[in-house]
């Protein structure tokens, strides 16, 4: 059996014997143990605790001791919303954004997400993997331990399985732990624009039945929006996806107040995404339900829209995860440091916050808190050791700055 011992660790961030989903001031308390110790064996967290107590550890010491004064190790980044599959990047787009151009103008003209589908159904199955893997190997060097990936850009029977399988194949060969979601409704495409019926019948009747046969998801998705998928219609989508065995994630009231959050809750959605455009019976909706609010600064700042009201939601009692949303128009970064950078900068949480939202509610937000998201027995080594710092609040302030030592993915040194 392999064995690491790492020694002298200034704060061991997000230690837990329990790990319920975190809501409202329970988000504020990150319980952590300084000057501690931490003991992997093989791929699992066996031992913990202050430096003081390491002598009573019934363990030979193992070969391999890493002094980590001065440094802190916290659980690695759950990352529950990402689109990482996609064929090209969209700086032209950019550009007409910087010349004032709207995403709804953009859209109008063939951009956005149709412009990323001609792509992608264009690039072959390699291609698209092969590009993924770059992605995905980059993150996890930046401390991402876990991810969720969207279909999306496809917007065919062909093109979406083609996604699916590429996530699938990223899943099989990756050590981060991976959930796949299929988002066919991401947008209509140009030649169902006038018969939305059409396009939901297909997403229903030929893409679904071989997703649920293939195993390729474990999620649906609809992108609930004015101009995309009413309330209903998302209700339809998802009912038909709960009927193949997957469960509703939602992206919810991004541009407006879509009905998103409303829809998703009525569905049992595990999330409902962005929420930049909040109002009361959204949130009192929201903070009574056991759906998760995840919310993705890095795109409201990429868009220059306002930022998702986290306080509100905080303080009304709503779970809170933070994402990503990875993707080639609205957020093509995937740094998750970022996330929690802007988090505690624009949205006012606090570095205690920012982090659980991170890490432990966002393996809830993909059904993984029980392999990651804590520093517990038992669970998965998917670990941050960060250089030296000050203070765990130093993360957040330093927020120019690659604070990050070392990544392990189950138990692995990231190379």
């Amino acid at each position: 059996m392999a064995r690491l011992l790492l020694t002298n660790v200034k704060q061991l961030v997000n230690v837990r014997e329990q790990w319920p989903v975190l809501r409202g001031k329970e988000l504020a308390l990150l319980p952590c143990i300084d000057n501690a110790f931490l003991l992997i064996e093989d791929d699992t967290i066996a031992a913990y605790g202050p430096m003081e107590q390491l002598p009573s550890i019934n363990r030979s010491l193992p070969a391999d001791t890493i002094d980590a004064t001065g440094k802190l190790v916290l659980p690695a980044w759950c990352d529950s919303h990402t689109h990482i599959v996609f064929a090209a990047s969209r700086e032209n787009e950019f550009i007409d954004k910087l010349k004032g151009l709207s995403y709804a103008e953009i859209a109008a003209k063939g951009g956005g997400i149709l412009n990323s589908a001609r792509k992608l159904n264009d690039a072959t199955e390699d291609e698209l993997f092969n590009m993924a893997w770059e992605r995905l190997t980059a993150l996890s060097r930046l401390g991402t331990g876990a991810i969720e990936i969207k279909s999306g850009y496809g917007l065919t029977v062909a093109g979406e399985l083609k996604m699916l399988r590429v996530i699938k194949k990223l899943r099989e060969r990756s050590p981060l732990t991976i959930r796949a979601t299929f988002l066919g409704a991401h947008t209509y495409p140009v030649e169902y624009k006038d018969n939305h019926q059409a396009y939901i019948d297909l997403i229903i009747q030929e893409m679904l039945p071989v997703i649920a046969r293939e195993k390729l998801a474990d999620y649906i998705d609809v992108f609930c929006e004015t101009g995309f998928f009413s309330a209903a219609e998302t209700e339809t989508i998802c009912r038909a996806g709960i009927q193949h065995g997957l469960k509703p994630k939602i992206h919810a009231n991004q541009l407006n107040l879509s009905g998103g959050v409303q829809a998703g809750v009525a569905a049992g959605a595990i999330s409902v995404d962005h929420l930049e455009t909040m109002d009361e019976d959204a949130i009192s909706t929201l903070a009574g339900s056991s759906t998760i609010g995840t919310l993705l600064p890095t795109a409201a700042f990429f868009l220059r829209m306002p930022f998702q009201p986290a306080r509100a939601l905080i303080d009304a009692g709503c779970a809170i995860a933070l994402a990503s949303d990875y993707n080639p128009g609205s957020s093509p970064s995937g740094n998750m440091n970022l996330v929690v950078n802007m988090s505690c900068i624009q949205m006012k949480m606090l570095p205690e916050e920012a982090i659980n939202a991170a890490t432990l509610n966002g393996a809830w937000a993909m059904e993984c808190a029980d392999e990651l998201g804590s520093i517990s027995i038992g669970k998965k080594a998917s670990i941050i050791l960060t250089q030296p710092v000050p203070s765990l609040a130093y993360l957040p302030y330093a927020f120019g700055s690659n604070l990050i030592d070392k990544v392990m993915i189950k138990g692995e040194w990231v190379q």
